[in-house]
């Protein structure tokens, strides 16, 4: 997946709520990084909740908001949301 600049920089400004130290310190480093773990990028929160229910994940507890919370999940700026999962 090609990542957008917008995309690459949220992951870099906000890795440490996935991550105990950072390990991108530039875009092309986070660039790498979310290809060796197919981040994937969706266009709203509904597509988060159905990306999670695909993975076979019980989230049926879980509100919208719950998920927006979840350490994966990354809200871009333009509405976006970046899935990693390490």
């Amino acid at each position: 997946m090609n990542y957008d600049q917008a995309v690459l920089q949220t992951f870099l400004d906000q890795q440490l709520q996935l991550l105990p130290e950072k390990i991108a310190y530039d875009l092309e480093e986070a660039d790498a990084f979310l290809s060796d773990c197919f981040a994937v990028v969706v266009k709203n929160i509904k597509e988060v909740q159905q990306y999670f229910e695909d993975e076979g994940l019980d989230i049926s507890q879980m509100s919208l908001a719950d998920l927006e919370q979840a350490q994966e999940v990354f809200k871009i700026a333009d509405g976006r949301y970046l899935i990693v999962e390490t």
